[in-house]
């Protein structure tokens, strides 16, 4: 583990060719990461202005854009799963996640069908299959958890979210037979504090996306499920409002894990602090919540925005590769 007595990972939200190929696998090695992640609009950043992905792009010249965006993904995910084997073989993490079709959000059967399809292209057992929580991704995240395929819950703003996870996940884990497999569940976090600072006094700036992921992570640690974990996401900083590194070392829980941007993860390295915190108790938490209510924020209403503004965002990613890529 990055922190092995407290349990907590750290992965790297970030995926590239020429990243993979070469400084991956020393951070890997150093042991500062021990998984990753990816989305449409990390993939739009690499396929669209990385050259390392160009004679790959000429090999695929015939090929409609879906299939040419499907092998590029396949191939990177493939690279990334072999180099982080070894961590995953000596139960030490090492998963690497790929997102379906943000347009299949709303279709379970196509969801489940789309993470099979990608699982067994890539051929690796250390694959998570990335699913947005919404009503038909739940269905989808317990068929294939029952399956045995690693699932990454992600786009979760709400804890009626994660509970719906949790809950999928617990029953997929019931039906499955021989070795259990993973799941996270993906708490996004920043997102709230770039929402609402602006609006907020001053001592709650910078605190709603942690005391929001903080009451999620403390509902999925009572239900004690060894298979599941909470995951921070979205925890790089925009702008100079709080150091890089801000949202790992406030959410630096036990058995947890946090999915950083490349940037992010070596402004918290060179902090020289690992220190595992003790997350707030429930009263803590509800008195903040009183607090912001009493500032005007519907907390419940702000989740709802931010998953479909999130919702919207990977599918307008998603869409503008297959409209560029060539």
């Amino acid at each position: 583990m990055y922190i092995e007595n407290g349990r907590f990972s750290l992965w790297c939200d970030f995926v590239e060719r020429d990243f993979l190929e070469n400084e991956f696998a020393n951070l890997i090695k150093d042991g500062e990461i021990n998984g990753a992640t990816s989305n449409p609009a990390i993939f739009k950043n690499a396929f669209l202005t990385s050259k390392a992905y160009e004679d790959d792009k000429k090999a695929l010249s015939g090929s409609i854009p879906s299939e040419i965006y499907e092998s590029l993904a396949i191939k990177d995910i493939a690279i990334a799963g072999d180099k982080l084997a070894s961590l995953y073989q000596n139960g030490d993490d090492g998963f690497i996640s790929i997102e379906v079709d943000p347009n299949l959000c709303n279709d379970a059967k196509a969801t489940v069908q789309e993470g099979k399809k990608l699982y067994g292209a890539i051929g690796r057992e250390n694959i998570m299959i990335k699913i947005p929580a919404t009503d038909a991704g739940y269905e989808a995240m317990e068929e294939l958890i029952s399956e045995g395929i690693h699932v990454n819950a992600t786009l979760i703003f709400s804890l009626q979210q994660a509970m719906s996870c949790v809950d999928a996940f617990e029953r997929g884990l019931k039906k499955c037979s021989g070795k259990k497999p993973k799941a996270v569940i993906s708490v996004f976090v920043s997102r709230f504090d770039r929402k609402l600072d602006p609006s907020l006094d001053s001592e709650l700036k910078g605190r709603v996306g942690i005391v929001n992921a903080t009451n999620i992570y403390n509902h999925i640690q009572e239900r004690g499920i060894e298979e599941i974990r909470c995951l921070f996401a979205s925890t790089g900083v925009k702008g100079d409002d709080y150091p890089p590194y801000y949202y790992i070392k406030e959410l630096c829980f036990k058995n947890s894990i946090n999915t950083a941007p490349l940037d992010t993860i070596k402004s918290y390295q060179a902090t020289k602090d690992k220190t595992i915190k003790t997350p707030m108790t429930k009263s803590e938490i509800d008195s903040f919540f009183t607090q912001l209510k009493s500032q005007g924020v519907d907390i419940d209403k702000v989740s709802n925005e931010l998953l479909d503004e999130g919702l919207k965002a990977f599918v307008d990613a998603y869409n503008e590769i297959l409209t560029q890529i060539r």
